[in-house]
């Protein structure tokens, strides 16, 4: 008997590690590492090119045939408002652990900079105010759909389909044929996702073990306490704090949760990118979990745009440890401003791997920490990267779930 998908990944995923243990301790200059990497360079490569090659047609048609489907439903504004409400609360929650955990472990206090200061020297990034990051957000959300699309810019696409929605929603029975039209093509859509998913374990096991064999332990070490709080806050919101919110209002239990989602999450974590994981997240959230299609298909592509609780707990984070590494003690004040600025940021963080280090400059801005403390965090970011999309695309994932409890739960009273 074939073993399922879940379990094929799972054991990928296993594999893949290991094989990546082995590459990293072959000679770095090897032929046979050199090869291995290669290999793993490729196969992984293409598994996330085909998810993004899917991304871009299935954010437009589930987001635009959802929020049509959803006028049928009496509680089309509850869904709105329940998915916007919950993603802030978590958002805000993880952002707040983060700095509590890191003013009580306080992570960079004591380690010498002068280890960084090459890496500080040479650092150039783009640095924006948090008047310009503004502006340059709120201009990002609304650009041509075309050229949007061809360049995966999944919110800008987001907005565009949102626009469609209603317009379908207004149009009534005269866009009842072109609703149908793309009801069918989201369809088919999804049926390419189930091919793709065929690859996932090859493409995952890649993707695992490059990332097993690039890491550079003497560094992870030498940030070990960093890396432990970042890694820690993360796994506790992420195995603790959504599962048990979950519970709460849902009844599902974490275990039931794991089983279901274990597939997405598996692949967040292979790939770092909500976006590449947003067709496996949907697949899970309606297969898996039964969420209703109009649902599911309105708040995962939303979530996976802006509800990035695992990138917002690690700036608040990474802001405090940079202050911590230049002697700076941040007020009250200082850690609200970071507090806002780092929601702010992750919400406008594109889901593509480490995308949060680009808004981490207006995090570390906004309370005059040095921006080109940014080159310490570079070289470990993949690694963290990994955990925290693991969660964000979680939260996407329990959202979805809640929304249709509650919104279950209002119709059962009314």
């Amino acid at each position: 008997m074939k073993p399922s998908l879940n379990v094929q990944i799972l054991v990928a995923a296993v594999s893949g590690v290991l094989l990546g243990c082995w590459l990293g301790g072959l000679p770095a200059d090897g032929a046979l590492r050199a090869g291995g990497l290669l290999a793993c360079d490729i196969v992984g490569g293409v598994f996330v090119d085909l998810l993004k090659m899917v991304l871009v047609p299935l954010v437009f048609l589930s987001i635009a045939a959802g929020v049509a489907n959803l006028s049928a439903h009496e509680h089309m504004h509850r869904i709105w408002r329940v998915t916007l409400a919950f993603f802030l609360f978590t958002t805000a929650l993880s952002v707040a652990e983060g700095l509590l955990v890191s003013n009580w472990f306080r992570p960079g206090a004591g380690l010498d900079v002068s280890l960084f200061r090459d890496a500080m020297g040479h650092y150039q990034g783009q640095q924006l105010s948090l008047g310009e990051f503004g502006d340059k957000f709120i201009h990002s959300l609304f650009m041509n759909p075309v050229k949007a699309m061809a360049q995966g810019d999944v919110l800008a696409t987001v907005i565009f389909a949102l626009f469609v929605g209603v317009a379908l929603v207004a149009s009534g029975e005269r866009a009842a044929g072109l609703l149908r039209l793309m009801n069918e093509a989201w369809g088919l859509v999804m049926l390419i996702v189930g091919w793709i998913m065929r690859l996932a374990p090859f493409g995952i096991a890649a993707l695992l073990a490059k990332l097993a064999a690039s890491q550079d332990a003497a560094l992870l070490v030498s940030l070990g306490k960093f890396v432990a709080v970042v890694l820690g806050s993360v796994l506790f919101h992420g195995f603790v704090v959504l599962p048990g919110i979950l519970y709460v209002l849902t009844g599902v239990t974490p275990a039931a949760f794991l089983r279901g989602g274990r597939e997405a999450l598996i692949t967040a974590f292979a790939t770092s990118s909500s976006s590449a994981t947003l067709p496996v997240t949907l697949g899970c959230t309606q297969h898996q979990f039964k969420v209703d299609p109009g649902i599911a298909g309105f708040v995962v592509p939303l979530g996976a745009t802006v509800n990035m609780d695992g990138t917002a707990l690690y700036e608040a984070a990474a802001a405090l440890f940079v202050a911590n590494l230049v002697g700076v003690e941040l007020n009250l004040a200082q850690q609200l401003v970071v507090f806002f600025t780092a929601m702010l940021a992750a919400i406008g963080a594109p889901g593509i791997p480490s995308a949060g280090m680009v808004t981490m400059v207006m995090v570390l801005q906004a309370v005059g920490l040095p921006a080109e403390a940014i080159a310490i965090l570079l070289p470990i970011d993949r690694f963290l990267d990994a955990f925290r999309t693991m969660v964000n695309v979680e939260g996407d994932m329990i959202g979805s779930l809640v929304v249709q409890r509650v919104v279950r739960s209002a119709s059962a009273k009314t």
